[in-house]
């Protein structure tokens, strides 16, 4: 089970080096603080208080030791990381971190972005789940906290691409689901 735990290890530590590395090549924007900054203190205050709680710690409360399990786990990662890379190439220049509003924003919605709007966190949260199905259930909190995070951020996303959009958007809108295709 040590080597499941070092390729999901490995897997998101590249995925965030990746993430980090190509912040540097995107279009100039800003970040409304006042409403994000509160939402992602809350998150990070979570995510402290669990690990000092010792869920996230590998303590072998509920780890997963079934091949078959941690297999499937491993694969919804990789197709989770794989959509959210994908999504990430497809918007080029325009990414940001959440609730990003850019100063010259183009409306993307070709390659995963006509499948959902958000595929980035779709992806992202894929990867999540797959991760608590290989390791350990507990990660489903951490993946419940980050649902939480992404759709609030979604939302206040399509506020701003509604109003710098406003006939494109709401069309894209209706006929594109948010996280996942044809359900949500």
């Amino acid at each position: 089970m040590r080597v499941v735990q070092l390729i999901f290890a490995l897997g998101w530590a590249a995925f965030w080096l990746l993430w980090l590395v190509t912040a540097f090549s995107v279009k100039q924007g800003r970040v409304p603080w006042s409403r994000a900054l509160g939402i992602r203190a809350l998150i990070v205050v979570a995510a402290i208080l669990l690990m000092r709680t010792r869920v996230f710690r590998g303590d072998g409360h509920g780890v997963n030791t079934d091949p078959w399990r941690a297999g499937f786990g491993l694969i919804l990662f990789a197709l989770g990381l794989a959509f959210a890379i994908w999504a990430r190439i497809n918007i080029g220049s325009n990414w940001g971190t959440p609730m990003t509003q850019k100063y010259h924003p183009e409306l993307v919605t070709s390659g995963p972005y006509h499948l959902v709007r958000h595929p980035i966190y779709s992806g992202i949260l894929v990867a999540g789940t797959g991760t608590a199905v290989a390791l350990d259930w507990l990660w489903m909190i951490a993946v419940t906290l980050a649902a939480v995070y992404f759709i609030y951020s979604a939302t206040v996303e399509e506020h701003y691409l509604t109003s710098q959009f406003p006939e494109s958007y709401p069309k894209y809108k209706g006929s594109t689901k948010m996280l996942l295709p044809f359900i949500l």
